[in-house]
């Protein structure tokens, strides 16, 4: 399977050129997300990506450390953050596990990447390793609907070995919601807040609290 530094790398400008799929579940994991940070707070995102949601989220923050596995990533993400004058973002290259990465954090979002890292019980361990007592763990993650679903998932789920193996797609891992959420409770946190939004959104927005 491709490496996932190399994967992210190869489509890093494509992808920050993409358009928001969902504006709508996106703006609302935004304002959600918003609604749970404080002025001064030490935040933490993995797997950051160009930053969007860094430097949306920036504004309302004391310091986020946007990590990413991906250089090129992280380099496109540094650049928009230059050209935007945003000053309270630190981009670090990192995978989910948060090699390097020190300090404590007030809050650690994780959105749209859990699904796609080969060891979930050791990134939440870590994850509560460096979050302050009472902060906030705030993720997004794709999840296996609970009947039914699009017929695309199905499509995806048939063609995702392939695509794997011709390096065109990177490690993926989908769990359904229950056992997400059972992993996050196993490992030291209390769910506050679970949802789909929309309702026929697959990826699942949790607030857990160390």
């Amino acid at each position: 399977m491709i490496q996932a530094a190399k994967f992210w790398d190869g489509i890093a400008v494509k992808y920050a050129k993409s358009k928001i799929r969902d504006p709508e579940g996106y703006h609302f994991t935004l304002e959600r997300t918003r609604s749970y940070l404080g002025r001064d707070d030490k935040v933490l995102e993995i797997g950051a990506g160009t930053g969007s949601t860094a430097l949306e989220l920036a504004p309302v923050v004391g310091h986020i450390t946007a990590t990413d596995v991906s250089p090129e990533m992280t380099r496109i993400g540094k650049a928009k953050a230059d050209e935007q004058g945003v000053n309270n973002v630190e981009f670090r290259v990192a995978d989910a596990k948060l090699g390097g990465v020190t300090g404590r954090y007030d809050a650690i979002l994780a959105h749209n990447v859990l699904h796609l890292v080969e060891d979930l019980p050791g990134v939440l361990d870590r994850v509560h390793e460096l979050m302050v007592p009472g902060g906030v763990f705030i993720s997004k993650t794709f999840c296996k609907p609970a009947r039914g679903g699009p017929w695309f998932y199905y499509a995806m789920r048939l063609a995702l070995p392939l695509m794997q193996l011709v390096g065109k797609a990177p490690y993926v891992a989908i769990m359904r919601i229950e056992e997400l959420e059972a992993l996050l409770t196993a490992h030291g946190f209390k769910i506050v807040e679970s949802g789909n939004f929309p309702a026929k959104e697959l990826r699942r927005y949790i607030v857990a609290r160390r």
